[in-house]
């Protein structure tokens, strides 16, 4: 699972350097404010979502090695739910790259 989160480590940031040159200064990040000037960010805060996806994966790793780590059925959502962490993150931050761009 760790070569899968590297490997979208990667991917996002070759997307950002690919795109980079297309790119608004500012990009619409934050898209739960006021839709205007409220929602832009500078193009380098995306990384916020690479940062949160490692954090979370991280602290299910933990959670599930302190707690969890002998029982089989919650090894297996917490695979699933680093999966779809993994996953879905990696999908929303190039899908906002190539929206933007």
């Amino acid at each position: 699972m760790i070569k899968l989160l590297l490997g979208a480590d990667i991917l996002m940031v070759v997307t950002f350097l690919l795109k980079f040159k297309t790119m608004p200064p500012q990009i619409p990040l934050f898209y739960s404010q006021l839709w205007g000037e409220s929602q832009l960010a500078d193009s380098w805060v995306i990384f916020i979502l690479p940062i949160f996806m490692n954090i979370l994966y991280i602290t299910n790793q933990y959670i599930f090695n302190k707690f969890y780590s002998e029982n089989i059925f919650i090894k297996n959502i917490f695979y699933y739910l680093n999966l779809f962490l993994i996953t879905s993150f990696t999908l929303i931050f190039i899908k906002i790259i190539f929206v933007v761009s």
